[in-house]
């Protein structure tokens, strides 16, 4: 596995979008309190299946997580998403995911409820599996009266329900933004509803002893919460819900694209769940989508039936030297340095044909003038000669993408012409403009 180290640059060229990821990045404050200092990478039920999740369907993808290689890949987390509770809370205002069992005086019975079979074995069962599967596991709530499916939302029961899924044994918490309280009643924006059950998370660490559950904030980007979301959270989606297709893929990279600053260890920009394995997407277009979301450092969940995934989208989620980026351990920013001095160029295609991509080496501010660089294309696994001035990618596919890391391979030939590889205001020692 080759490293680099990657701050990134974005230039929109006619179509095609430019990319390039270098040395030297500035660090912005994020949350550190021990936990989620890389993204998050693993799998969440909600693309895949929804609703119709139980159990044993968390426990089946685990053991398939395993024999595909994508633990040893670096995916370590399985999240429940909504739809796993009850309707109701319990009489002790519990939330209850089943079995939920009640007696009627009338009837003078014990009876249960339809929902009880899918969590019959309880939560701490689920999770002591996953654990031992050597998993971390990871539940779903929401910050307003209820969650999106309908379910009981955490409003006003922020410090039970983090107690709760403490005892329970979860790792990590995804935070909706559904059922929103009447401004009369939540007298706070958007930040201070989210605030709430940061604050029960910490309480709860401090007065546990044990380390604080992961929480990731999905407000959806409605209050561009990548301002302030690393002050509670260690990522927040930035966008509204992802789609199986090129054009939500497009929409959510261009949008990230201008706010990649935001990301750094242990807070990171998150660009909603992998769709790779679902929809009609083509390879081209599940290897740009997965060089975005790695280079944009944003959490790598998996959200397909992995039973039945792809040859070609397994080895796309397996891609050592693209994941590599994700989980640099050196430097935190997006799409920043990586380990190995080198610079990570993405040429993504959006154009509805195939086209020859070119860019000027400097119009990355990592790549120095005057020296020629090696190539090395992390899709292919090849080294490709030496770049120098300018590079030229051939017969990009439509919707597709070429990954490079460039590495400085010392001073470039002596004798080229023109003495700058950008002419405007190239000037000789002498005062004499030097023209290309």
């Amino acid at each position: 596995m080759r490293h680099s180290s990657l701050p990134v640059k974005w230039l929109t060229l006619v179509g095609t979008t430019v990319a390039t990821v270098g040395l030297g990045a500035q660090r912005v404050f994020a949350i550190d309190n021990g936990v989620a200092k890389l993204p998050v990478m693993g799998y969440n039920t909600w693309n895949a299946y929804a609703c119709n999740i139980d159990q044993d369907l968390l426990i089946t993808t685990a053991n398939l997580m395993q024999s595909l290689g994508l633990q040893d890949a670096g995916y370590t987390h399985v999240n429940l998403d909504d739809c796993w509770a009850e309707k109701n809370r319990s009489t002790a205002g519990d939330l209850v995911p089943g079995p939920f069992s009640f007696f009627s005086l009338r009837d003078c019975a014990i009876y249960t409820t339809a929902d009880s079979v899918r969590f019959s074995r309880g939560m701490n069962n689920l999770t002591g599996q996953l654990h031992a599967l050597g998993f971390k596991a990871g539940i779903y709530g929401d910050s307003g009266w209820y969650t999106c499916a309908g379910y009981p939302g955490s409003f006003e029961n922020e410090a039970r329900d983090a107690q709760t899924f403490l005892d329970w044994g979860f790792d990590y918490l995804k935070y909706d933004n559904c059922a929103i309280p009447y401004d009369d009643i939540l007298r706070q924006n958007t930040l201070g509803k989210y605030e709430r059950m940061a604050d029960a998370i910490t309480d709860l660490a401090t007065s546990s002893g044990q380390p604080p559950i992961i929480f990731s904030l999905c407000e959806w980007g409605w209050t561009q919460v990548w301002i302030w979301g690393k002050q509670f959270g260690h990522s927040w989606r930035t966008t509204g819900d992802i789609g199986p297709n090129w054009p939500a893929l497009a929409s959510i990279i261009n949008f990230n694209s201008f706010i990649t600053m935001a990301t750094d260890f242990y807070g990171h920009n998150d660009l909603d769940m992998l769709e790779i394995g679902n929809g009609n997407m083509t390879v081209d277009e599940s290897k740009s989508h997965f060089t975005a979301w790695a280079l944009m450092k944003s959490p790598l969940l998996i959200g397909t039936n992995l039973s039945a995934i792809k040859d070609s989208d397994l080895d796309i989620l397996k891609n050592e030297e693209i994941i590599a980026i994700n989980q640099d351990p050196v430097v935190g920013t997006s799409i920043s340095p990586f380990v190995g001095n080198g610079t990570v160029i993405m040429l993504l295609n959006t154009l509805n044909q195939s086209a020859d991509m070119f860019f000027n080496l400097t119009e990355s501010p990592w790549i120095r003038a005057g020296r020629q660089y090696s190539v090395r294309d992390l899709w292919t696994h090849t080294d490709n000669g030496t770049a120098v001035r300018n590079f030229t990618a051939s017969a990009v596919p439509e919707h597709g993408v070429v990954a490079l890391l460039l590495q400085d391979a010392g001073d470039e030939p002596a004798g080229l012409e023109p003495k700058c590889a950008v002419w405007s205001q190239c000037t000789d020692q002498n005062g004499t403009a030097v023209d290309g």
